[in-house]
Order: C-alpha cells, then structure tokens, then sequence
C-alpha cells in the first residue's frame, strides 16, 4: 500500500468515526438530558400512532430511549450495522437513515400498536437500526455483485437471529419499529441497487459520455 492510499484509509476511518461517534454522542446526550433533568419525561414526545400530536414523534423518537439498559443495547447495534453501512459508502448511509428514520417511523405512526389494549409511545433508535441490518441483509440480492452478496451472506450467518426481532415478542419492546425499520432498509437497499443499474446501463449505452463532460468548456 503505498503512502497516498494509506493516508486516504486513515482520513476515511476518522471520518467514519466522526460520524458514528457523533450520532452515539447525540443520543447519549439527549439521555443524560432526560435523565437528570426530566426523570424520563422526554419519552412521552415519541410516537404514539395514529394520533395527530403523535405525527412529531416520527422526527424524535430514534434521539429518545427507555434508560440506559435499552441505550446501551442501542448503542452497540447502532455501532456495528451503521458502521458497515457507512463503510460501503456515505451517501448510502445517509440514504438508508433517512428512510429507515422516517419511513419506519411513519409505519409505526400508520400500525403500532394495533394489537394492544393501550397506545403505547415508541421510542428508540431501533427502527434506524433495523433500518441498516434490512440494508446490509438485501443488497447483495439486489445488487448482485460478488462483494454485495458476500457481505448479505456474512450478515446473514452471523447475525441472521436478528430477524426475529420483527415478530411481536416482550413486552415493552416496539417490533412495530423494527419491522418498519427493516422494511425500509430492503426498500432503500432496491433503490440503491436500482440507481447503480441504470448508471451502468447509461454508462454502456454512451460510454463517451463523462469524458465529452469533463472536455465542456464554461
């Protein structure tokens, strides 16, 4: 590896870092926030579905969490799914949070807690985290390319339990939220394998078509 590319591995692993330490800074923040100075009353600004006042809590409710025990589950699975996301690509990441924030938010707007007695409130990054895992699981099926299926395959075998997190199961934990959150990782890993297809096949049909770009004169 020469001197160039291994200052380039170094500048991009602390920008992964400053990205991923950012978001668990945030979260962790707004926790201690709610803990010290709210006794947990923050908590009552997620999601609570199908209720207009309800409808804000899609924005805010990955930033909120029940205690420490369920940040500190959070955290690690933030760390790990987000970070190999953001590893394959920037944009990537920033597309599959923003959906896996809001359309798995908007999911559990629409159908949480249809199967109990109380509206409950959701809250947590789950949703977003499932966001990536459903990401990271599809994309090699989408995209169908050796390194993309090697990488579905990986997660799959060592992490494929996590599935089973979208089935209603304890008590208290939101698998609406995971569910959603899911979903709309495999719809943004389609979206990302969809975009790159059609590049490709642009690229094909006029493979002079950068370079007459770069030969533009203002």
């Amino acid at each position: 590896m020469s001197e160039d590319e291994s200052t380039d591995w170094v500048g991009e692993i602390k920008r992964i870092a400053l990205v991923m330490g950012t978001f668990v800074a945030l979260i962790w923040g707004i926790e201690i926030v709610d803990q010290l100075l709210f006794g947990g009353g923050l908590d009552r600004f997620g999601i609570l579905p199908r209720r207009v006042d309800g409808l804000s809590g899609i924005l805010v409710a990955p930033l909120l969490h029940g205690g420490w025990s369920h940040l500190t589950a959070n955290t690690s699975s933030l760390l790990l799914f987000g970070g190999i996301v953001l590893v394959r690509s920037r944009g990537e990441f920033a597309l599959v949070t923003a959906m896996g924030w809001l359309l798995g938010g908007l999911g559990v707007w629409l159908f949480g807690s249809l199967f109990t007695l109380r509206n409950a409130v959701h809250i947590g990054a789950s949703g977003v985290i499932f966001a990536y895992f459903g990401y990271l699981l599809t994309i090699g099926l989408f995209e169908r390319r050796f390194l993309s299926v090697l990488l579905s395959v990986a997660i799959a075998v060592t992490y494929g339990g996590v599935l089973f997190g979208v089935l209603p199961g304890q008590e208290g934990i939101s698998w609406e939220a995971h569910l959603f959150g899911f979903l709309a990782g495999v719809a943004a890993a389609r979206l990302v394998a969809r975009r790159k297809k059609k590049r490709e096949a642009e690229a094909k049909a006029d493979p002079l078509g950068p370079l007459r770009t770069s030969d533009r004169r203002p």
